[in-house]
């Protein structure tokens, strides 16, 4: 694949997590959490994305989040569970990206936030109107995802570098 083609980053935040009395790295999802998870699958399918790569935060929550959304895609990438993006900020999120091969076409991280609004909000050059309201509007509350997309290599990927083009919430 060419680099010139355009790439696409799904940033997609964790479902609604417990709060029981463990370490936060292993609070589970919440009752709503595992009923929002499937539905975030299915918007997710529902963009028509072939996702190449998951990245995903070893966080107990981000590993049942996207366990649970994964299977309503119509094709299941290959998953690697990073352990930098638990508590990352957006530049150490990028950092984490710029590692992507270039083979790898559309991925989906799977985060926490703050670091994957801000990540959003940061790599965000430009926006479509609809998707920059509703992300204004909503924020990022859990189970939400931003698509955005950019043209180059992974190593390429810089702060304003892409184009916010789809945004969903529960």
């Amino acid at each position: 694949m060419s680099v010139a083609e355009p790439r696409r980053i799904v940033l997609f935040r964790h479902a609604k997590a417990d709060w029981p009395e463990v370490a936060d790295h292993e609070r589970p999802l919440a009752d709503r959490g595992r009923t929002d998870a499937p539905i975030a699958g299915r918007k997710l399918a529902d963009t028509g994305l072939a996702l190449d790569l998951a990245l995903c935060s070893t966080a107990t929550r981000t590993r049942e989040t996207w366990k649970l959304a994964v299977q309503e895609l119509p094709h299941r990438p290959k998953t690697v569970y990073e352990e930098r993006i638990y508590e990352a900020s957006p530049g150490e999120l990028i950092a984490v990206l710029n590692e992507i091969p270039d083979d790898a076409r559309n991925v989906v991280l799977i985060g926490h936030n703050p670091g994957v609004q801000g990540l959003a909000e940061v790599l965000a050059g430009s926006a479509d109107g609809d998707a920059q309201r509703a992300m204004s509007r909503r924020g990022f509350p859990t189970s939400a995802f931003a698509v955005l997309t950019f043209e180059g290599s992974w190593k390429g990927l810089e702060p304003g570098a892409g184009t916010l083009t789809d945004y969903w919430a529960p």
